[in-house]
């Protein structure tokens, strides 16, 4: 079956930075809309960016703007994100998504979702 294997997480200080990595299998990227969202405990999923199909369009949450990048390999099958300047408060499971059709922004219109991978921020 498909499938979207994040990695890349960890524990860092604030301040420094991750880059995390979302591999597919059994599903050819180039195809859709690739995004990351993250879930922090007790709190609703919340978009962080979308990168369309051929890479040229990118769109980031506020929360996020200026301090991460994300960007794919079609040839690789993997999209990444460029986690900089990391807060407390980006503390969180980091999940990607493929996006077929509907909203960038809205996890329900995501077609296929990886396991998420944890990223924690220390003070």
């Amino acid at each position: 079956q498909v499938q979207l294997v994040e990695s890349g997480g960890g524990l860092v200080q604030a301040g420094n930075s991750l880059r995390l990595s979302c591999a597919a299998s059994r599903l050819t990227i180039s195809n859709y809309g690739m995004g990351w969202f993250r879930q922090a405990p007790g709190k609703e999923r919340e978009f962080v960016t979308f990168i369309n199909w051929s890479g040229r369009s990118t769109y980031y949450g506020d929360s996020v703007k200026g301090r991460f990048a994300i960007s794919r390999d079609n040839a690789k099958n993997t999209v990444y994100l460029q986690m900089n300047s990391l807060k407390p408060e980006d503390t969180a499971v980091y999940y990607c998504a493929a996006l077929n059709s509907g909203s960038y922004f809205v996890p329900s219109d995501y077609a296929y979702w990886g396991q998420g991978t944890q990223v924690t921020v220390s003070s």
